[in-house]
């Protein structure tokens, strides 16, 4: 996974942990606004989601800041 991406995942994932709490879910979608403006980088969170660890749609948010910051 490229820094860029790592980087955006951490940010978004304590952006929501701090405003909803520990419990709350999210899914790749979370990391890109409604404009696909970077297909490839969508591509790359979605194989790692859904190809490489084979995800739910929904995952709580710590586990996916966790996976990231552990390189998994």
């Amino acid at each position: 996974m490229r820094p860029q991406l790592r980087a955006k995942i951490i940010e978004v994932c304590e952006r929501k942990i701090a405003a909803k709490g520990d419990n709350v879910g999210l899914s790749f979608y979370a990391f890109f606004k409604n404009k696909n403006d970077d297909p490839a980088l969508l591509m790359e969170a979605a194989t790692w989601w859904i190809q490489t660890h084979k995800l739910d749609h929904f995952v709580k948010a710590y586990k996916i800041k966790e996976m990231v910051q552990n390189n998994l």
